[in-house]
């Protein structure tokens, strides 16, 4: 019986790791479709920035109860998973709590340490739930922002729900065995761990169990925990949860330029400074290509990286001036519609191989032309975002091919760009008259 645990545990284990390994490749895939763009200047400020952000979770604290809460689960989450190295080995070799005779009594204080986590992660993870369900915080509600309707709130609420049954298969877990132990059944009596400080709670009610129903209670517990965690794991490379992941190298990769500092094209600068008189034109000048971006293609693969690391809190959209005077643009729904075109392509690459096209396009089938003008380029989405990303960035450049490209811009702007043209300045009066304002301040 302990060798065929042992079979199926292998054979679990290798079906996740393959599973996660396939979808990690194809998700890496599908970033490295963005245009190439150098983000390895400055590595020492780059890795404080992650250390800080990512791990340290600074911008989450800007709200400090929530802050706290997203803390204790995501600490609690990855710390409590440490322990997942001792199911593995068991799971393996067949052994029990292989760690507990090497550490002796220290064992126990990891163990405690780890169910005062665990319950930590229970408490957050209802509050969250509450939040959502309850109490229906306005940028997490369905009711207040179409692109969190469907899938976006189930997943949201299903991984609440899961972080919880995990953690309560933890505790039964140590409850069962306790039990097992004092009465001497098995390999348990071998491996003596006294109780511990949370799952103690359960014991009474493990008392009443008989010896079959405490082993199969153990092993039901046991199971469920390593193949959640393994299932959980795949969950999340399809889940807006890839954030856990993916914040490490989306925070170290981010712009470290100053707020509002906007990229220019090379080409476009190049023929203002020659218009100015301050460069010369090339002999054979080089091909300009596309003026901003028509789909996902012509982005950079940091910007379809902050697509799959964005977490759908929404501080971004609750932030938008835009958004809040009532104006279509979301910043949040602009980062959702970015990976669900990623997604699409996806499908189709699985579908119908990796030449896969279609007629579609990020900019008009995803993103419409009322989004991008409604944006102020405030910066504030670029703010508020706790992992640093950049929904401005992508607005600019689907803007600019609109703009540059297809000649879509209102008429107010088009007025305002011939004022530029003719007079280098947005207002319609000659460049001779610019400072006649300033005749009348003495006089």
């Amino acid at each position: 019986m302990a060798y065929l645990q042992q079979i199926l545990f292998l054979i679990a284990l290798s079906t996740a790791g393959y599973l996660i390994y396939r979808r990690i490749t194809l998700i890496k895939k599908t970033i490295q479709l963005g245009r190439s763009e150098n983000r390895t200047d400055n590595p020492s400020l780059r890795l404080k920035t992650m250390i800080l952000i990512a791990f340290g979770q600074k911008k989450m604290f800007d709200k400090p109860i929530v802050g706290l809460l997203h803390f204790l689960v995501y600490a609690g989450f990855i710390l409590i998973n440490i322990e997942v190295l001792e199911i593995l080995i068991d799971g393996l070799f067949g052994t029990h709590r292989v760690f507990a005779p090497i550490m002796g009594g220290f064992y126990g204080v990891v163990i405690n340490f780890f169910e005062l986590l665990a319950l930590g992660v229970i408490v957050a993870c209802l509050v969250f739930l509450v939040r959502r369900n309850i109490l229906k915080i306005k940028r997490l509600s369905p009711a207040a922002h179409a692109e969190m309707k469907g899938w976006p709130a189930i997943d949201a609420n299903s991984i609440l729900v899961i972080e919880i049954a995990l953690m309560m298969a933890f505790l039964k877990m140590n409850a069962a065995d306790y039990v097992l132990q004092t009465r001497g059944v098995g390999h348990f009596a071998e491996v003596q761990t006294g109780s511990f400080l949370i799952s103690s709670w359960l014991v009474p009610l493990m008392n009443s169990y008989s010896d079959t129903v405490l082993l199969f209670t153990e092993r039901l517990s046991w199971w469920f925990h390593i193949l959640g965690i393994m299932a959980f794991a795949l969950y999340v490379t399809y889940s807006k949860h890839l954030h856990i992941a993916l914040a490490f190298p989306n925070t170290y990769f981010a712009d470290l330029k100053p707020r509002g500092e906007m990229t220019n094209m090379p080409a476009v600068t190049k023929e203002v400074k020659i218009m100015l008189g301050m460069e010369q034109p090339d002999a054979t000048p080089a091909e300009v290509g596309r003026f901003g971006a028509k789909d996902v293609k012509d982005l950079s693969w940091k910007n379809l990286m902050d697509a799959y690391s964005c977490t759908e809190c929404g501080r971004c959209t609750s932030q938008c001036p835009a958004n809040q005077t009532g104006k279509l643009l979301s910043p949040r729904k602009i980062m959702m519609s970015t990976r669900d075109r990623l997604e699409d392509i996806q499908k189709g690459w699985l579908t119908n191989g990796n030449d896969f096209t279609d007629d579609k396009n990020l900019n008009g089938d995803y993103i419409t032309e009322e989004e991008l003008l409604a944006c102020t380029t405030c910066n504030a989405c670029v703010e508020a975002c706790p992992i640093l990303i950049n929904p401005l960035d992508i607005i600019l450049q689907l803007r600019r091919y609109n703009v540059m490209e297809e000649s879509k811009a209102p008429q107010s702007w088009n007025m305002m760009f011939q004022n530029l043209e003719t007079n280098m300045a947005p207002w319609k009066f000659s460049p001779d008259d610019r400072f006649n304002w300033s005749k009348d301040i003495n006089s």
